[in-house]
């Protein structure tokens, strides 16, 4: 990914001398299981420890690849240029490449989703803090786009929280899928090399033994992996596209935070535009985009082939990066992010009275009227608020019709605004589990 839109942390993951790095250590543990059960001997895996703090040269293994033009093999002749040709001897003995890639692989994956966890636990304390800040702010709900019945400006901060609580069980649940690991040979029957390597190996570095594998770790693991962060990423786009819209001129109930010195447009001066949620929309779209591939490297040729590779090297590294940088950026919006309460107001007041229809239609049938009759009269007078600006509450109280069912005093309580807040608080209880 581009350094734009790159954290440090995150990058490093990916860099080659953190591959390289756990490529050793994979080397170098299954030599010490193998020398445990007298494979090889012993000083032979104390030998490999040698360049347990050398800085493996990139430049020299990249040379040596293009003349072999195999990235393990590259990296096993280096590494047997720093701890001696007859000492390395037994370095990767009755292992595959896949053995070390595929369990590196994961191993990476691993420790970028310990990044995304911490991430989306950061965001979900900002979204907790700004719903209790605004759990009692008014603001219009709305139903495709159009007013429909008030809400609170708290519980959108909350059902963005509920959301992002179920994309951290998603990322869990994510991380225990690809945490397994697989020493097991060619075709994976493990004929020159004992399980038990594996089971050592994959203690060391933190993962379980693949139950079965072939000569690949199974594709499924990474395919539900990317599923994950792809709805990781459709919840950011979520969250930004409501931001987006409160932003609009004519609607304004919340704003990105405008730096000073900040420009907004090159020939506009007036500009406030919501650039970093425009830019999260794009960066969640890049997300999603792995999906698919990793969907379809699940389907491999018998026991192994590459083609899932080039795939994986261009979308782990990227996928994570961008959702790294994409959930840090949310969780600054959102910090930072401008509520404008009174326009909330000004808002749903734009139509006097009108988001209490339904309120006036219920009680109308509990008063006796039918329900078609009801809603004729509640819509009737609700059409005089839309074309002609009327004041629905009003226009109530001069309905001989709504008259002859409701008294003036049980219209007028059907305006009331606390009606539609009194369960703000048992909402909050099961979102927040306070």
């Amino acid at each position: 990914m581009i350094p734009r839109y790159s954290r440090p942390e995150m990058v490093a993951i990916w860099s080659p001398e953190t591959k390289f790095r756990i490529w050793y250590e994979i080397e170098a543990h299954a030599c010490d299981a193998m020398a445990d059960i007298g494979v090889i001997p012993r000083e032979n895996a104390e030998a490999v420890w040698k360049a347990k703090d050398v800085e493996f040269n990139v430049a020299r293994i990249d040379e040596i690849e293009a003349e072999t033009k195999h990235d393990v093999i590259a990296f096993l002749t280096h590494l047997a240029e720093i701890v001696g040709n007859d000492e390395a001897r037994f370095v990767h003995q009755g292992m595959t490449s896949s053995d070390v890639l595929d369990t590196c692989f994961n191993v990476q994956l691993v420790r970028a989703t310990d990044i995304l966890i911490k991430d989306v636990k950061g965001l979900m304390a900002a979204l907790k803090r700004r719903a209790y800040e605004h759990k009692d702010s008014i603001r219009i709900g709305r139903s495709h786009g159009i007013h429909a019945e008030p809400t609170t400006m708290g519980l959108t901060f909350a059902r963005f929280y509920a959301e992002m609580d179920r994309n951290l069980a998603r990322l869990k649940v994510a991380r225990d899928e690809i945490s397994t690991g697989a020493i097991s040979g060619a075709v994976g029957t493990f004929a020159n090399i004992d399980p038990r390597v594996e089971d050592y190996v994959c203690a060391k570095l933190g993962l379980a033994p693949e139950p079965i594998s072939t000569q690949v770790i199974p594709r499924d693991r990474h395919a539900a992996f990317f599923g994950a962060l792809g709805v990781v990423g459709a919840s950011i786009e979520n969250i930004s596209t409501e931001i987006r819209h409160m932003q609009r001129t004519e609607v304004l109930e919340a704003a990105e935070f405008f730096s000073a010195g900040q420009k907004g447009s090159s020939a506009m001066p007036h500009k406030k535009n919501p650039i970093l949620t425009e830019n999260l929309t794009g960066l969640a779209r890049l997300v999603r985009m792995a999906v698919v591939p990793a969907l379809e490297n699940v389907t491999l040729w018998h026991e192994r082939d590459i083609s899932h590779s080039s795939v994986e090297r261009n979308i782990a590294p990227d996928t994570t990066i961008t959702l790294n940088f994409a959930l840090s950026r949310l969780t600054s919006v959102i910090d930072k992010l401008l509520v404008y309460p009174d326009n909330m107001l000004e808002n749903m007041n734009k139509f006097p009275g009108l988001v209490m229809s339904q309120r006036v239609l219920l009680a109308l049938t509990q008063a006796g009227v039918s329900r078609e009759d009801a809603y004729r009269l509640v819509q009737r007078n609700a059409m005089k608020v839309w074309e002609e600006r009327k004041d629905f509450k009003t226009e109530l109280l001069a309905d001989a019709e709504v008259l002859a069912a409701l008294s003036v005093a049980e219209i007028e309580e059907k305006f009331d605004l606390g009606y539609h807040t009194k369960h703000v608080d048992t909402i909050f209880a099961r979102v927040f589990k306070e």
